[in-house]
């Protein structure tokens, strides 16, 4: 009877033991290192918008529009987050579609584990909890609408602005999103790679801006009267906000507090002092003066440049990453946009579509196995251009069909004694400087 006792007791220790095992394969113990991590880099990404680029964005422009640039963004961040919780975040991140996600997310469906218990979202941060990773994915789902306002600025009316925001970002934003980062084609079946947004974030946004802002058309007196920068003190210290929140943009895209996240912090500091540089050198040679929009614009370059880059580039590869967003989107801008006439009032094509271009591009050279697994040569590089194509021509087709369907019903642009009054004190009844 003793040894029965003893043999039932060990198989019901073993059997109790193995359930406890399973049990913490599927649940992982959640990592407080990388959770405080994620949370602090979740924070810096919304810091980039607010106030960030607002402050970036709202120093460009002039004083009569100062605050609609920054009631759009705030509107923009509202009404994605709306979005994100309801069904982007569903799109974006759950199902196996080639394409797109399905809704078994919806609502955040699933979000809590067990009893309540929030658990690790082992299928794309193991470690972290899923809230913590729905709420990072989220403030790039804010910024990237965003960007494209520079491209419209002072021009647009606010209620055609938000429509068009909300159609962009379940036509083109959650797409892409799901495609290279949710396990749909892109990354998936195509293979191409992309560390912290340059198809998802930058491309999309820049490609799409420069489409509606054709469609919009120029502001009035463009090209005839001076529209230069209200406050070129905003537009530093919005560019210098968005310099420390990207750390959080790319480094936090790691994933994880750990030498990916340290490597990612490397490149992007070396890339966006590189390219502030150089921009501001080639103003030195061509007009004798450097000045501080041209620091600013080669410091944003640089970061966007170096985004899909960031985890998958040594020093090396980033410093030519630094050089290419100083030379590349400066041409862009001071060149092309002057031979070509288009309006892209503070410069999201040229910087954003042009340097995200560049940069995926050169993450196909330029990766380092060593790095993270990848290594760049023509292959890589074949796979980036493909994905680049795709990009492209779905954010453009997208967005000429979203603008022209609300051009038709609610229309786009305010009338012509609005846009001179200024779009401050007509669309939101305040002004942003008291006389």
């Amino acid at each position: 009877m003793k040894k029965l006792a003893f043999a039932t007791t060990s198989a019901l220790a073993a059997l109790l033991g193995t359930v406890v095992c399973a049990f913490a394969e599927e649940a992982p113990a959640i990592n407080s290192g990388d959770t405080a991590w994620m949370l602090t880099s979740t924070a810096l990404v919304l810091f980039m918008t607010l106030p960030g680029l607002a402050l970036f964005y709202g120093g460009l422009v002039r004083k009569k529009n100062v605050l609609s640039v920054l009631a759009q963004c705030l509107g923009i961040a509202g009404l994605a987050t709306l979005m994100w919780w309801a069904f982007g975040y569903s799109l974006s991140f759950s199902g196996d579609g080639k394409f797109i996600g399905d809704f078994g997310a919806a609502f955040f469906k699933g979000i809590y584990g067990p009893e309540g218990k929030d658990i690790s979202y082992s299928s794309h941060l193991a470690g972290v909890p899923e809230s913590v990773f729905a709420m990072f994915q989220l403030t790039f789902a804010i910024i990237t609408p965003a960007l494209i306002v520079g491209a419209i600025a002072e021009r647009m009316k606010y209620t055609a602005v938000l429509a068009f925001i909300a159609g962009w970002l379940i036509l083109v934003y959650f797409p892409f999103a799901h495609m290279v980062w949710g396990g749909g084609y892109i990354g998936g079946t195509l293979g191409a790679i992309d560390f912290a947004g340059g198809l998802v974030v930058h491309m999309s946004s820049g490609y799409s801006a420069l489409v509606l802002a054709l469609i919009l058309g120029p502001r009035l007196g463009y090209g005839k009267e001076p529209m230069t920068p209200h406050s070129m003190v905003l537009c530093m210290i919005g560019t210098s906000i968005l310099w420390v929140g990207w750390y959080g943009f790319n480094a936090g895209s790691a994933g994880a507090a750990n030498g990916l996240a340290g490597s990612a912090f490397l490149t992007t500091t070396l890339a966006a002092a590189i390219g502030g540089f150089v921009w501001a050198f080639l103003e030195f040679i061509t007009k004798k003066q450097p000045s501080v929009l041209g620091f600013c614009s080669g410091i944003v370059a640089g970061l966007v440049v170096i985004t899909p880059a960031a985890g998958f580039v040594d020093a090396t590869g980033a410093v030519i990453c630094g050089i290419a967003a100083g030379v590349v989107p400066y041409f862009a801008v001071v060149t092309l946009k002057r031979k070509l006439g288009y309006d892209d009032a503070l410069d999201t094509f040229g910087v954003h579509a042009v340097g995200g271009t560049v940069g995926t591009l050169l993450t196909g050279l330029l990766a380092v196995e060593a790095v993270n697994g990848q290594a760049g040569g023509g292959a890589l590089f074949m796979k980036q251009l493909g994905s680049v194509a795709i990009v492209l021509v779905w954010s453009v087709v997208a967005t000429a069909i979203l603008a022209y369907a609300i051009k038709v019903t609610i229309g786009l642009r305010p009338t012509a004694d609005v846009e001179r009054q200024g779009l401050d004190i007509n669309e939101h009844g305040e002004e942003g400087y008291a006389d």
